[in-house]
């Protein structure tokens, strides 16, 4: 008879393995950028696994957009920790990175190398219409847990018009959770008196490594970097391009505008986190180990933060208040994804097959459990027929 530890660390083991095998699987496939990767993992994790509810999923979704980092790889951390503790925790963050930072790499060494990179418009032209549908059955899940009441709704359609707007997203965020807390204070006051009381084109010349033999020196600055970005970086891979530009581009001079422009929109067409674009700049700057060390460095502060998050988010709903807050947290949240969505469909939908291509993933997400791999391989295949054929 197998005593109730061995139990415990066979399910311990089974479970890292799950999160091994899902997050691998989530980085390869996962195109479209921060609302996309949320939707897969809403669709993957909640939907098909049942591994936690949709409560538990936009309330990490929200607290995730309290700390600095790719919002969308600090939310697979999490869900690994949910999952399988410790060690899910690294091993969902590291498998979801790992799969688009060996492909930038790839992609930077044939950038450095022959000058260009494999061109990319026509596998995205059916994947990113499938991606769109992937996020718009996500929305329609959600949306009967997170809009709880009228006053959620009405906060929600205000998030979306205020970033169609162009608000700052950190803005939209923070004034969610306070409307909401503040409508809660004016119940209570009403109560009270009552009561007496988220297509790109071949890239330009690369050239080689700035720093092909680099030093320590060298290498301990692309790192300290990278970590500072990693640590105070907040909102869309926009305020990455900022950021970069800041640092790599006119404080140090180690590459250019144009590159770093290619660097971001290799990041973008590969699947997995936007942030990956640091894999390719510390390419450019010293090579395999420059496209290591900064991969690492601006994503370890997202591992410590969530660490640190996940002593927070049980107590979250401990109380009317932070409850409060939070629901107006993921009520704004809900509406950036859909707006973010909105704003990919018109870039994307451009015709009568990319709208079929849309049309029919979104359908058979409706009546089939059809795994999202299969809707991302299908419009892969459809996209390189068209250029092909085109």
């Amino acid at each position: 008879m197998s005593e109730p530890g061995d139990q415990d660390g066979k399910a311990t083991r089974r479970h890292l393995r799950e999160v091994t095998l899902v997050f691998l699987k989530l980085g390869t496939i996962a195109f479209g950028g921060p609302a996309a990767h949320t939707a897969m993992m809403r669709d993957e994790l909640v939907r098909r696994r049942g591994w936690v509810t949709d409560q538990r999923f936009v309330d990490l979704m929200g607290a995730t957009n309290l700390i600095p980092g790719p919002n969308s790889t600090e939310l697979a951390i999490h869900l690994g920790y949910d999952r399988a503790r410790r060690r899910g925790l690294v091993a969902a963050g590291v498998c979801f990175i790992l799969p688009a930072a060996l492909m930038v790499t790839a992609l930077a060494w044939a950038y450095v190398t022959y000058g260009t990179t494999p061109a990319v418009e026509g596998i995205l032209y059916g994947i990113v219409p499938a991606v769109i549908a992937i996020i718009a059955h996500a929305l329609f899940g959600l949306l009967r847990t997170v809009i709880k009441n009228v006053r959620l709704g009405v906060l929600a359609i205000a998030a979306l018009a205020a970033y169609l707007l162009g608000v700052n997203e950190l803005l939209i965020l923070a004034a969610g959770a306070l409307l909401a807390a503040a409508a809660l204070a004016a119940r209570r006051a009403r109560r009270d008196s009552l009561h007496g009381v988220l297509a790109v084109p071949l890239l330009s010349l690369g050239g080689s490594p700035v720093f092909p033999d680099p030093t320590g020196g060298q290498l301990a600055q692309l790192f300290l970097t990278m970590l500072k970005i990693g640590s105070v970086l907040y909102g869309s891979g926009y305020v990455l391009l900022a950021f970069l530009r800041g640092d790599f581009v006119e404080r140090l001079g180690w590459i250019t505008g144009e590159q770093l422009i290619d660097a971001v929109s290799i990041g973008q067409v590969t699947p997995g986190p936007v942030f990956t674009t640091a894999t390719f700049v510390g390419y450019l700057v010293a090579g395999p180990i420059g496209a290591f060390l900064a991969t690492v460095a601006i994503f370890l502060p997202s591992f410590l933060f969530v660490g640190l998050l996940t002593r927070l988010t049980d107590r979250l709903r401990s109380s009317d208040w932070t409850s409060a807050m939070l629901d107006g947290l993921n009520a704004a949240a809900l509406a950036l994804m859909a707006g973010v969505s909105y704003q990919l469909a018109r870039t994307a939908i451009v015709d009568g097959l990319t709208a079929a291509i849309a049309l029919v993933t979104l359908v058979l997400l409706w009546k089939t459990r059809l795994n999202n791999a299969w809707y991302i391989a299908a419009g892969a295949l459809i996209g390189l027929a068209h250029t092909l054929l085109g």
